[in-house]
């Protein structure tokens, strides 16, 4: 079975994150979650969806009904000693989606803060598949010059830009078109929206 990492970081667009897990559990594969503390509450105020418990067994049984799937792994982001933050633990690859310039900032510059820093980190030095989706506009010199950094170490940066000539209906469409791209960046199958010619 495959497996992923995909964190969702404090930025809004955690709808793309939490779409993309549900594609890639639809997919048979093995989802090791993490949210950032922030994420809870933007997840909330854009979805409606409540993943946050009181504590972490609580948040991983309301994360887990949410997706109906044991195939579902959550990691707090405060808990460095998750077997993701180590090189030893094998992945197909990470999804950051939505990362924030913070945590990109973080990433491009070895900080390792949390856990989804420090397994980004880890991806990087053993040459696996890192996917940032950086979601803010407009980007700084400073966001951009992080942005290159890390293109240039094999980092696919995949802002969540939609387009339109797949004729999209409503937002569901438009998530699809953008989750359906991130998945197309780590070879991972989909139908998720109609492709060109």
């Amino acid at each position: 079975m495959k497996s992923f990492v995909v964190a969702i970081s404090g930025a809004s667009g955690s709808v793309y994150g939490v779409r993309l897990v549900e594609e890639l559990l639809k997919s048979k594969m093995l989802v090791h979650l993490c949210i950032s503390q922030q994420s809870f509450s933007i997840i909330k105020m854009e979805t409606g969806i409540d993943l946050s418990g009181r504590t972490e067994s609580e948040t991983v049984k309301k994360i887990q009904k949410h997706f109906a799937s044991k195939n579902v792994r959550y990691h707090s982001e405060h808990n460095l000693a998750a077997p993701v933050s180590s090189g030893s633990f094998q992945t197909d690859g990470m999804f950051v989606v939505p990362c924030s310039m913070k945590t990109l900032s973080g990433i491009a510059n070895g900080y390792a803060n949390n856990l989804i820093e420090r397994t980004a980190d880890v991806m990087l030095k053993e040459g696996r598949r890192l996917i940032l989706a950086p979601r803010e506009m407009p980007f700084s010199a400073i966001h951009l010059e992080n942005m290159l950094k890390l293109a240039r170490l094999g980092v696919t940066i995949a802002p969540p830009i939609p387009a339109f000539y797949h004729k999209p209906k409503d937002i569901d469409d438009m998530v699809d078109f953008v989750v359906g791209k991130i998945l197309d960046t780590a070879g991972v199958g989909h139908n998720l929206f109609k492709r060109w010619g």
